[in-house]
């Protein structure tokens, strides 16, 4: 399945710059099912120690990850929900992607002028949060007030959809995003045709730049307000330095650590950065492994072994038979398939088995 995490964000805020690292960390397009490939997407791979063990251990001839795209979306102004600057281009590409990475700046530099004025990164997510909410408003007030006419006739769709609507847009005229809104699984089926904006998950990216002042290592008081409103919301988010992330592609992987050091950034931002966006998605990896490939299949938590199945060919999930299956680490440790099977390790199960992050898998079909 092909997954997309919108980078939004105020001007100069790294958000290109970001974007320009992901992208010297991408992958042969050749390998990947993506009809196009817009200059502005990046095709990145998950990092995943589990393939690279396996591809080695099988000696495959190709090893294929798991990708995300990274979609670098036009800079947010103020007024975007009203149509100001790339307003309508921006919030037409946001609808697009599955998930939104919202970069914030958390770095002081005089060189890079700060839209605001001042760095305050919790008035930045306002901004771009309010947008997003006044976007969403705007659509989903107009169709409540149809949907208060229409459901008089008593469609079920229709009637859902309105009771929804009744629960998401007090939210939003309050000034909060429709994914705080508490739903029952049927009314977020149904929420679903709405596109709305807000419903997306989000993962902030706090961004500091190595050798400037930066509000984490500062701690004062608007490090401790992003914290408090990062904490007290549940947010996801992950901290990275773009800039050395960007500088580090033209690095030999070997160097890398020894560069890291130096600049004092210990973690690849941006392999937590992959991760995350994966995580956010509430997306796992099986593999499949053999001499002609090793890859990672991506799917989303809980699927059963039909529904993994047809994220190679539907065929395995029309006429799925059943599925061989082993953990990972254990198929490692027997060496092979063959002597997995020897050891009685490989299940065989049914339509019903739930596939787990970290299986390894065939399939049988009809």
């Amino acid at each position: 399945m092909s997954l997309s995490i919108g980078i939004v964000g105020l001007p100069n805020v790294g958000k290109s710059t970001l974007f320009n690292a992901l992208t010297r960390k991408g992958v042969l397009i050749a390998n990947y099912p993506f009809a196009t490939i817009d200059p502005s997407v990046g095709v990145v791979a998950v990092p995943d120690i589990r393939l690279d063990r396996l591809a080695e251990m099988s000696r495959s001839a190709k090893k294929v990850p798991a990708v995300v795209e990274f979609v670098d979306i036009a800079g947010l102004v103020k007024g975007a929900s009203e149509g100001e600057g790339l307003g309508n281009q921006f919030l037409s590409h946001i609808r697009e992607v599955d998930a939104i990475a919202e970069v914030v700046r958390i770095f002081e530099d005089d060189d890079i002028h700060h839209v605001a004025g001042d760095v305050d990164p919790r008035y930045d997510i306002e901004v771009v949060d309010l947008e997003l909410i006044q976007a969403d408003l705007q659509g989903a007030g107009k169709r409540l007030e149809r949907l208060e006419r229409d459901a008089k006739s008593g469609d079920k769709l229709l009637i859902a959809e309105r009771d929804v609507l009744r629960k998401i847009v007090p939210a939003l005229q309050a000034g909060r995003a429709a994914r705080t809104v508490p739903l029952e699984e049927q009314e977020k089926e149904s929420s679903k045709g709405l596109h709305l904006l807000t419903m997306k998950p989000i993962l902030y990216v706090l961004n500091r730049k190595s050798g400037v002042v930066n509000i984490d290592a500062e701690g004062g008081p608007r490090w401790r307000e992003l914290k408090d409103f990062l904490d007290s919301t549940g947010a996801q988010y992950v901290v990275v330095d773009a800039g050395v992330e960007n500088e580090l592609g033209d690095v030999h992987s070997d160097e890398k650590a020894d560069f890291r050091r130096e600049l004092g950034v210990a973690d690849d931002g941006l392999d937590d950065l992959i991760k995350a966006g994966y995580k956010l998605l509430d997306l796992i990896s099986f593999f499949t492994t053999g001499e002609d490939e090793s890859r990672a299949w991506t799917i989303t938590r809980g699927s059963s072994a039909p529904e993994a199945g047809a994220a190679i060919h539907t065929d395995f999930r029309d006429k799925f038979i059943r599925a061989e299956t082993i953990r990972w680490e254990k198929l490692l440790e027997a060496g092979s398939w063959a002597a997995a099977r020897d050891k009685g390790w490989v299940r065989s199960e049914g339509k019903e088995y739930v596939v787990a992050d970290g299986d390894v898998l065939e399939f049988k079909h009809g």
